[in-house]
């Protein structure tokens, strides 16, 4: 990678094609299908792409690719959780009626829910940007760091406070 991000094309091309087994098992092991597996590489070679300069050629490229492999099987997940969950595979899902205590408990997750994008909305900027970026997006310090335009050790302080603030107002603990 340190060749790579030095500019030497030939290097950087073979760097993605020896990174694909590697990306390949990361996405296996968070538990993507293998008719997704195609997917998750091109969306890890994408963001390897765009965040290589983040690289320390100090440590491990396997740790650093695997990081990001992970975290992209993961988005897939959700994201075809989520599909999966508005798609109804059940013929006969209409025909029986949800009982109140169903319904009554997804209110109630509904509400809390948004309580918590409420109290979110109320901290303090950095604060705000900081649980958006490290918690909701699941992104990492230097990738939120270098959308936020802050550095790690502000992201890490508006992410603690932040936690904390959040900590007290649900379950008044500090």
């Amino acid at each position: 990678m340190a060749a790579a991000q030095a500019g030497d094309r030939r290097a950087y091309e073979k760097l993605l094609a020896d990174s694909v087994a590697l990306i390949r098992a990361a996405a296996r092991r968070q538990g993507v299908a293998p008719d997704h597996l195609d997917d998750v590489v091109q969306e890890t070679l994408i963001t390897v792409h765009r965040v290589r300069h983040t690289y320390d050629p100090a440590r491990s490229y396997d740790a650093w690719l695997t990081a990001i492999a992970s975290r992209r099987a993961i988005d897939a997940l959700r994201s075809r959780g989520r599909r999966d969950s508005r798609e109804v595979h059940d013929e006969h899902a209409f025909d029986s009626h949800a009982d109140e205590g169903d319904a009554s408990s997804a209110t109630e997750s509904d509400e809390r829910a948004q309580r918590l994008r409420d109290a979110i909305a109320e901290l303090p900027p950095g604060q705000r940007e900081a649980i958006e970026q490290l918690g909701l997006r699941e992104r990492s310090l230097s990738e939120a760091a270098e959308l936020t335009g802050r550095n790690t050790g502000a992201l890490k302080v508006n992410l603690h406070r932040a936690l904390k603030a959040l900590r007290e107002r649900f379950h008044g603990e500090p």
